[in-house]
């Protein structure tokens, strides 16, 4: 089997510049797979108030201060910016970091923030995925160069040129969500990369879900990279420790306590992942909230990243 990736969600969210910058170093330097942000304006945990970072300027930066980590958004809110705009930031973007961008896209769901902004989001989350379906077609094909003409119901664009392409030969769409009649049809026909949560019970259903739409579209299942989010993981040597630690970041968050995350000794944290690399998401990806936790970046990387591999 493939070796296991381990991908940080970096909330950037309630937290200053530097922090998060030099997060995105040490997971660099640690050797983590990916490096993640939000696509939102405002806080999305916890309250919505106090800072919030831009997430594409926010992985621009982090491409300029790293050198190996993928970089994506986890994931793009579709609506608010045109799909054409998007490959063409993606294109860029993986020009600047030399190769090592996801384009990681979704429907959309926090509509305080699109109607503080002014940002058209529609009437359900039916007519974005609508909207979604018809971007993913036209991001691929100005991704991949081949002038791609839109005449959907709300996109249009005209034989788009996307110069320059971008350093990947084919660079990675990853489609977000659990959508099981739409997203998860939408990630068999158009997606390279998946992105589900809520526990090994939902993703392990959502990933039979997938491949019944698989198997309808005529989509190889094995062409997708399965990725999941597992939540905020927090190692100490005690779990009465890592509770203490837990608490204090979703207090700093100004949020309620998750419940049953990933939290322990290096064993436990491996003993609750392990079961997603038996249903085949190798792509574990950490919820990681501001004060940035050094320790569990560090002994994740280090002590809990052997232990996996060797499951």
């Amino acid at each position: 089997m493939p070796d296991v990736k381990l991908g940080l969600l970096a909330w950037n969210q309630q937290t200053d510049w530097p922090s998060l910058l030099e997060v995105g170093r040490r997971a660099d330097r640690l050797g983590y797979d990916s490096l993640w942000a939000w696509d939102h304006l405002y806080p999305i945990v916890g309250q919505p108030h106090g800072p919030f970072y831009e997430g594409w300027l926010t992985l621009t930066a982090w491409a300029m201060a790293t050198e190996r980590i993928k970089l994506g958004l986890m994931v793009g809110a579709n609506p608010y910016r045109h799909p054409t705009l998007v490959a063409k930031m993606a294109s860029t973007l993986d020009q600047i970091s030399g190769g090592r961008v996801y384009l990681g896209i979704g429907g959309a769901w926090f509509e305080q923030e699109a109607h503080d902004f002014g940002i058209e989001f529609g009437s359900s989350p039916g007519e974005r995925l609508r909207w979604l379906a018809e971007a993913l077609p036209l991001m691929r094909g100005m991704l991949d160069g081949t002038a791609p003409s839109a005449r959907g119901e709300h996109y249009h664009a005209e034989h788009v040129r996307n110069d320059p392409l971008p350093v990947q030969r084919h660079l990675p769409i990853l489609v977000g969500g659990s959508g099981e009649k739409v997203t998860l049809r939408l990630v068999a026909r158009y997606a390279d990369a998946n992105n589900v949560g809520g526990g090994i019970e939902a993703v392990r259903r959502k990933e039979e879900i997938l491949l019944r739409h698989c198997e309808e579209v005529g989509r190889d299942p094995a062409e997708i990279e399965r990725t999941a989010g597992v939540g905020v993981v927090v190692v100490r040597d005690s779990r009465a420790e890592a509770q203490r630690v837990l608490e204090r970041l979703f207090e700093n968050n100004k949020a309620r306590l998750w419940e049953d995350q990933p939290i322990g000794t290096p064993e436990e944290v491996a003993q609750h992942l392990a079961p997603y690399l038996a249903i085949g998401y190798r792509h574990l990806i950490v919820g990681h909230p501001a004060p940035f936790d050094e320790e569990t970046e560090t002994r994740l990387a280090r002590e809990v990243r052997p232990l996996l591999e060797r499951a």
